[in-house]
């Protein structure tokens, strides 16, 4: 392992990913960074063929050009040996800008006489030139879908293999996904709810694609195809054969008679966009972070609805530590974060086991194991993995969430779990009987449906929406009026119903009646329950019902820039019913260690920006990035072997830390998952 080198990043400035400089931290810069990265670690440029703000001689002016780049063996770095340039604009600059729109591109691939390639991007538009000189001896900017990679294909620009498509990095996927939503909503008129949905849509129809394994890939659209009405009619007609074989495959999140709804142009724009990459082997938190940003910005809710941070549903999913052939829940799955993270660490014990039983590791992995393996995966969702909710484009959205990381949507219902459970849909009894393996009869009332080993949950909470109706209030024992004795400073339940209750008390209760006896829950709850003198009795009901295996006190701004409740993560083990009864007939109840923690820094401020660790005079810091270290033969150097290595700053964030803590606690105290 290399030593950890740390470099001081000066306030108010940014180390450029190519050459390692100091930039200032400007919207400009940063997508600028976000195209090196790509150029990088997608197109595979050396970071020598990469020149930063490179000077121009244009008559009297000296222009500097964001970015150019050379061949890898060319002897001399200079204007005519320009093959590529890039333009780097901030978002609130148009294409059409007169000054410095793509004339500005233009002109400076004009002056320099080999430059074949342009691109002009302000990170939420992207145009991309190739420079022909036409029969008339007259320059012609022709509109192509990308820039070729550095092995100079342009059969993988228009046509992608599935050798030749790329593993999105960082940001990239959420800065595409973005440039796609975007184009839909202001080209052709959707509002920004219909428009995600119908980049679902055209992303299903990707997966599918790419899953379609041996066969050509058909999701594609060439530079020709999308620059001319006829082209653009043709890839419709190709997508549209695609999204048949989507609606026959997952029946339960599209209509028969569903139908992409986008223009030809614009479906033409977004296949050309997400062509290159690889939306299977993509890492999943890269694709995670993406689908999670663009859901919680179109169908964010108005009830209580806060999507949890991907940092913190790993450090819960990695503390309760489901397995495989384990139930798990998320009783208000919202975008489907914690039943992807769940899976995804589930399946990482599966890959292990599937490579084990063929003798092959991952990559070694030939088509059939690949679909062998995914219908394992398939398998083991439409089994073992469930989600609930009440909003429908919610459901809808993590059934996309769950198909997309994990092969599987699982069993994702409608509904809201909070009804008795007679008063659920008999769609939903249905779906959810055939998927346990029971009848729906058996799921009488709220005593009769602990069926799950394992819920990780964010219910919605909040004093704006509370529960007043009755029918659901006498299915639980916190919605009762508690009294407290004064002098024993016990509480004991009366008969009489509280006259409303806020979601997140109910949503403890029911999570306990869902599960199994011994079964275990994550589930993020404010404070106030854990700490206000009038809940006690919340209190004294969690004890007695559960073991209470930990509680990680979380940052105030962990929810920002959307919500400041302080919250919590309260870790509970429901007891059987043998223990509650010799607890009660000793009258002694059980001694045991709680967990507790303090997330003090969760990576983010109030307004959501990323916080980096600094050093003891509060300037960020950058550390080598191992996964990030390049090694090629420099033929200018007589192939010399050259390292480049990456520098990443390290985010400030002590949920990773958390799990390996705990595991360590949880082995002393003896406690076996």
């Amino acid at each position: 392992m290399t030593e950890t080198r740390v470099i001081v990043i000066p306030e108010g400035k940014i180390c450029d990913y190519v050459d390692g400089s100091f930039r200032d931290d400007t919207p400009e810069e940063y997508v600028r960074q976000t195209i090196e990265k790509r150029l990088i670690n997608e197109h595979k440029y050396q970071p020598e063929q990469i020149h930063v703000e490179y000077i121009l001689q244009s008559g009297s002016r000296r222009p500097r050009a964001d970015i150019v780049i050379f061949d890898r063996d060319c002897p001399a770095r200079t204007q005519e040996n320009i093959k590529l340039i890039i333009e780097c604009k901030r978002e609130s600059v148009d294409a059409r800008h007169s000054k410095e729109g793509i004339e500005q591109l233009k002109s400076y691939m004009s002056i320099c006489s080999n430059c074949e390639w342009g691109m002009w991007t302000n990170g939420r538009q992207k145009e991309v030139f190739r420079k022909v000189v036409n029969d008339k001896g007259q320059i012609d900017f022709m509109d192509y879908n990308d820039i070729p990679s550095a092995d100079g294909s342009l059969d993988d620009i228009n046509r992608p293999k599935r050798t030749s498509l790329k593993n999105a990095y960082d940001d990239n996927l959420l800065f595409v996904f973005k440039t796609c939503h975007n184009h839909i909503h202001v080209n052709d008129g959707l509002q920004k709810q219909s428009a995600f949905f119908e980049l679902l849509k055209v992303i299903f129809c990707k997966i599918e694609d790419e899953r379609n394994i041996p066969n050509l890939l058909e999701f594609y659209a060439t530079s020709e195809e999308r620059s001319n009405s006829d082209g653009q009619l043709t890839v419709k007609k190709r997508i549209a054969k695609i999204f048949e074989r989507v609606k026959r495959k997952h029946g339960k999140i599209f209509d028969a008679n569903d139908e992409i709804k986008l223009t030809s142009r614009s479906l033409a724009y977004i296949v050309s966009e997400l062509q290159k990459y690889s939306l299977l082997n993509t890492n999943i938190d890269i694709k995670g972070k993406a689908y999670e940003e663009i859901v919680g910005a179109n169908l964010r809710g108005d009830r209580g609805e806060f999507f949890t941070p991907r940092n913190v549903m790993k450090m819960v999913v990695e503390m309760i530590n489901p397995k495989m052939e384990e139930r798990v829940l998320d009783s208000s799955c919202g975008t489907g974060g914690f039943l992807v993270t769940a899976m995804t660490h589930v399946m990482d014990e599966l890959e292990r086991t599937f490579s084990e039983q063929i003798g092959f590791r991952r990559e070694e992995w030939d088509n059939d194991s690949t679909r062998a393996f995914h219908d394992r995966v398939s398998e083991m969702a439409s089994h073992y993995y469930f989600g609930f909710d009440i909003n429908p484009d919610l459901v809808k959205a993590t059934k996309m969430n769950m198909v997309m990381n994990n092969d599987g949507s699982g069993n994702i219902l409608q509904t809201n779990s909070l009804l008795p459970p007679h008063e659920w849909t008999d769609e939903f009894r249905a779906k959810l009987a055939e998927a346990l393996g029971i009848e729906k009869g058996e799921m009488r009332n709220h005593k009769t449906i602990g069926y799950f080993d394992v819920i990780i949950t964010n219910p919605p909470f909040g004093s704006k929406i509370p529960i007043k109706d009755k029918s659901i209030l006498e299915q639980f024992e916190l919605a009762h009026i508690w009294e407290k004795n004064k002098k024993t400073d016990v509480w004991t339940k009366t008969d009489r119903l509280q006259s409303c209750v806020p979601p997140e008390i109910l949503f403890v209760e029911r999570c306990t009646q869902l599960l199994v006896d011994g079964g275990r829950m994550g589930i993020v709850l404010p404070d106030s329950i854990l700490g206000s003198p009038g809940l006690g009795y919340i209190r004294e009901w969690l004890i007695k019902n559960h073991r209470i295996i930990g509680s990680i006190d979380l940052h105030a701004d962990t929810f920002q820039p959307n919500n400041g409740t302080q919250t919590s993560v309260l870790f509970l083990q429901k007891k059987t019913q043998k223990q509650k009864d010799d607890e009660e007939k000793s009258g002694i109840m059980s001694d045991y260690n709680i967990f507790m923690a303090m997330v003090e820094k969760v990576g983010h401020d109030k307004r959501g920006n990323p916080v980096f660790k600094r050093d003891k005079e509060g300037n960020e810091i950058l550390v080598s990035d191992e996964d990030r270290i390049v090694v090629h033969a420099d033929r200018s150097r007589g192939s010399e072997i050259v390292f480049h290595e990456r520098k990443k700053k390290v985010e400030d964030d002590q949920t990773v830390d958390v799990p390996s803590i705990f595991a360590d606690w949880k082995k002393e105290e003896g406690i076996a998952w």
